[in-house]
């Protein structure tokens, strides 16, 4: 597995509006349906990522911890199920059956979602503030496969407890590192590093 580092978009971006089906409702998930929420958490997650399975229990507890709280969330999954059949649909919905998920999980099949965020991995975060202005892209916390460090969200959570007390985040923000999306062959954006 090839690690990918997030793009670490610039702060102050606005959310890219999309329209995405969720794939346990069924309806279409965009930025108008959190459009009372105190912020919004974008999530670029898949089913079959080792980076993922590391810590999805800590995705679910987030959005059980926070939905309540005024936090819009939406996890999106962008690879190809071409060259990625175990991220299909179907297996989206699975999966967020199985962990509990209480938010959305969206399929992004032409990939155009991923790239107005420039996503580059699984996982990878995009928290905005009220306005919809990007105040956190990073890391969940210091874990990953083997390295023994706890899952606690810990640097998420803190960026997520600031949003929802219209507090300011620290800028000082790490990397995500995980598996690269897995773009349709031809449909690499300019920031791929492949």
């Amino acid at each position: 597995m090839v690690k990918t580092a997030s793009t670490m978009l610039d702060l102050g971006t606005k959310a890219p509006n999309f329209q995405l089906p969720d794939t346990v409702s069924g309806e279409t998930i965009s930025l108008e349906t959190f459009a009372d929420k105190k912020g919004l958490l974008v999530m670029f997650i898949c089913q079959h990522c080792p980076f993922v399975k590391h810590i999805k229990s800590e995705l679910a507890r987030i959005g059980k911890d926070y939905v309540e709280k005024g936090l819009g969330v939406v996890a999106i999954s962008s690879n190809s199920v071409e060259t990625h059949p175990d991220d299909a649909p179907e297996n989206l919905k699975a999966m967020a059956e199985e962990e509990g998920f209480n938010f959305p999980f969206c399929y992004d099949e032409t990939q155009e979602v991923a790239k107005a965020y420039t996503a580059a991995c699984t996982p990878d975060f995009f928290l905005f503030d009220r306005d919809r202005s990007l105040v956190y892209r990073g890391q969940l916390d210091d874990s990953s496969p083997g390295n023994d460090e706890p899952v606690n969200g810990k640097d998420l959570r803190a960026a997520i407890e600031n949003v929802l007390a219209d507090q300011p985040v620290n800028p000082e923000q790490q990397p995500s590192i995980g598996c690269n999306i897995k773009w349709a062959p031809g449909n690499e954006p300019p920031y791929f590093q492949g």
